[in-house]
Order: structure tokens, then sequence, then C-alpha cells
């Protein structure tokens, strides 16, 4: 609960300061400091300190789990910020207001980390969406950038609404919208349940950009602005996530044999179709749009086994793939050139930023003493854990391996491609070598040390 009033405090703070506050560093300021008070109130939760005692009469439960997932996503949300806070300037004028709707955010992220009914999940996923779609049109001079907002919109909106009629089916099964199931009642796989469970599916599906519902993401994520791109791609799509988890583990876990299959194929699908396809881009703003939905494909297999190294390894991966994304967009909203031409020498101009780059990518490639790795290996202990699950986890390690390919051309362009002298100086402040350096050494250290994270679960 302390996050989810902080955050909205927060975000009307910073709508007040577009006003009190003239100078952008003063701004940039007062967010950053508002995100590392979030998440110390966060974490003293964790530890039993609320400050806030609100009856939300079972509607909102903050759990071990949701409150670990907060504190990542706290977490990153600072990294974020730290590295391309400054980038901000460039989008328009409404920088205050930016930081606004990001603190919006994150307070719906705590509703839908931590709901126990279907109304609330649907409150946290427009406080998410709504602000979004915002963003993604805010540079108002690029068309890319207006025509990526509207389509997310008309999408969002779609989905949206067989989100609603999944919700109202639900409720004629059940005659409720709480999630929470009596264990000792038996749930009956009668057809609007399923049907109502299928809608569900359908529109979470299209939040995380799981196949076949993924195709918005490559144009939206390379229409908006490269600093909100990388805050959708990880952020949002790790929150939306555990919401997917919240859902299906507790609303739907006894009619689990009817959904198991669709979920495996949907899997598989994302997978395949993220992967090859993000072997054909010559951009590596839009391969990273499609290697996000192969990363969504691998953490659709912790909704698949629903199991405990299933959860310890959702935590894992929304961390891993969360600071690894977030440092390389960083990168690329520097660069003029998106395309692999683009880094070609960066290993001869900046040495730093290209160690912690290629850092970074190999492990979202998931290469060993990464928690790429780890957040791979998790996810396919849990689904060699679940019964007659052998093919899809031969399929995700060839898939993996496919990934490996389009990963290392960016790196093979940073140290053995010659640099164009056409090419513009890039300029990195010392400042932001520094965060490159803490993001390259959590990676590593999750990596080695893994339990740090998923001990926390058990405290």
């Amino acid at each position: 609960m302390n996050a989810l009033i902080i955050s909205a405090i927060l975000g009307v703070v910073m709508m007040f300061s577009s006003i009190l506050l003239k100078q952008k560093n003063a701004v940039r300021s007062v967010a950053v400091s508002g995100i590392i008070l979030l998440l110390l109130a966060n974490i003293l939760e964790m530890s039993g300190t609320v400050f806030f005692k609100v009856n939300t009469r079972g509607m909102i439960v903050f759990d071990q789990f949701a409150l670990l997932f907060n504190s990542i996503i706290f977490l990153a949300t600072l990294l974020y910020l730290l590295l391309s806070a400054k980038d901000m300037e460039k989008v328009g004028v409404n920088y205050a207001e930016y930081f606004a709707l990001i603190f919006f955010i994150l307070c719906g992220i705590t509703l839908v980390s931590s709901f126990k009914s279907l109304l609330i999940l649907f409150l946290g996923i427009e406080i998410i969406s709504i602000p979004l779609y915002i963003l993604t049109g805010s540079d108002k001079r690029n068309l890319k950038s207006n025509e990526a907002s509207l389509k997310y919109f008309l999408l969002g909106s779609f989905s949206t609404g067989l989100m609603l009629m999944g919700i109202a089916l639900y409720y004629g099964a059940r005659g409720t919208f709480s999630t929470v199931i009596d264990p000792l009642i038996t749930v009956t796989a009668n057809p609007l349940l399923i049907s109502g469970m299928s809608l569900l599916l359908f529109s979470m599906a299209f939040k995380v950009s799981a196949a076949p519902f993924h195709f918005w993401t490559p144009d939206v994520y390379d229409g908006a602005p490269t600093v909100f791109t990388s805050f959708m791609a990880t952020i949002i799509k790790a929150a939306v996530f555990i919401g997917f988890i919240r859902l299906f583990d507790d609303a739907f876990e006894q009619v689990q044999s009817t959904w198991r299959i669709w979920i495996a194929v949907m899997t598989a699908v994302t997978l395949f179709i993220g992967n090859i396809t993000a072997v054909f881009q010559q951009s590596v703003k839009r391969m990273l749009a499609y290697s996000s939905i192969a990363q969504a494909g691998f953490m659709l297999l912790s909704l698949y086994s629903m199991n405990t190294e299933a959860k310890e390894g959702l935590l894992i991966y929304a961390a891993a793939y969360c600071f690894a994304t977030i440092g390389i967009f960083a990168v690329l909203a520097k660069m003029n050139d998106y395309t692999f031409d683009g880094f070609n020498g960066l290993s001869k101009r900046e040495p730093l930023i290209a160690a912690t780059l290629t850092i970074l990518l190999l492990s979202l490639a998931g290469i060993p003493l990464t928690a790429g790795f780890l957040a791979k290996f998790y996810m396919l202990k849990a689904t060699i854990a679940t019964p007659n699950s052998l093919w899809l986890v031969i399929f995700a390690v060839l898939m993996a391996a496919v990934s490996v390919y389009y990963y290392f051309r960016v790196i093979q362009a940073i140290y053995f491609k010659e640099e164009s002298t056409s090419s513009p100086t890039i300029e990195f402040s010392p400042f932001f070598k520094g965060a490159m350096l803490i993001l390259a050494g959590l990676v590593i250290l999750l990596g080695l040390f893994p339990d740090i994270l998923v001990n926390w679960l058990y405290f």
C-alpha cells in the first residue's frame, strides 16, 4: 500500500513541478528523489512497515511476491531515469509531465501486481495504458510517433473491450469478480467460464505482445520516441506478465488442463515469430522490438508451468530483461543511426560503453555468467518439471540459439567493423558511463548469485 499511495502522490507532485520549477535539472532531481523514496517505502513494507493502512476488502493483497516484484520495477525505473531522463528533453516541451505520467503508470503497476479482483486488474491495466498512449505520441513533430500512438490507442482500446467482455462472462459464470477461489469448491469448465477465460487470455496476450497478438509491437516501438520505447519494452511488459500470472494462477488454476495447451502453442508461436523475424531486421530498434516478442515467449513458459521455479524464474527474468534492455536502449537513444552500421567501431571510440553494452547483449542472448542465462535456465527447469513438456523445452532452446545470431550482429559491429568517417561523434558523460557500469555489474551479479534476489521471497 505504501507504493500505491506514494506513487499517486508523486504523480500529482510532478504535475505541479512543471509550474513551480523552471529548471529541467530541478525537475529531474525531484523525479529521481521520488523514485528513490518509492523504492525505500516498498522495501520497508516488505519488512512490515506500512505507512497507510487501508481496508481494501480483499480486493488488493500486497504479499511478498508482489512487493518483491514492485521493488524490482522501482529499481529498474530508477536506473532508467538515471540513464535516460536527460534524453526526454529532446522529445518535447512538457518535460515534467512525462515524469508525472511515469509515476501514474507505476501506480497502475502496483495494482496489477497485487489484485485479487478483476475490477482492480482492469483499473490497473487502464492506468498503465492511457499514459502510455500519450507518451507514445509525445513527439508531435514526428509523424511516425503520431501514427504509432493512434495505432496503439485503437488496438489497445479493442483489447480492453475484450477484457471487459471476459470479466463480464467470468462474473456470469462465478457470480463474483474475485479471483480467490475456495479450495473446497470445485470449479467446472463450463462454456461461460471458458469463454470469459479465452477473452481474458487474448486481452492479456495483446498487452504482453504475445503471438498472434503481437502485430502492433514493431510499429509502436519503432514509432515511439526511443527513450519511451525503453520504458514500454521493459518495465511495462514485465508488469503485465505478473498480472497475467496472478490471473491464471488464482482464477483459473482449477481448469489448468483446459488452457495449458493453448499457452503451449502460444509460447511456441511467439518464440518462433519473435526470433525468426528479428533475424531479418536492419534497424537495431526494430530488431529489439521483435526481440521483446521473443523474450515474451520465454516469459510465457512461467505461465505454462505455474510452479515454484516458474515464479522465482519470472522475478529473475524481469530483473535481467529490464536491466539489459534499459541499458541498450539508453545507448540507442543517443545515436543518430539506428541501423547496425551505427554501432560500427564503437569499441574504438568508447571502449567502456562497448564493453558494458556487450555484457547486456550477452545477457539477452542467455550466455552463461549473466542474469539472462539464469533466467532462461529457471524457465526451462520449470517447464521440464511439467508433464509432457520436453518438446517445448527443446523448441525454446533452439529459438534461444537463433537469438544469439542477431544479438551477436551488434557485437560484431561494435568490435569487428570499421567506423564510417562521416558518422557524427557521440558524447557519453562520465555519469552515464557509471550508470552503465552499474547495470552491467547487476547483470553479472544476478548471473552469479541469483539467491540475492530469490531469497527475498521467503523472508
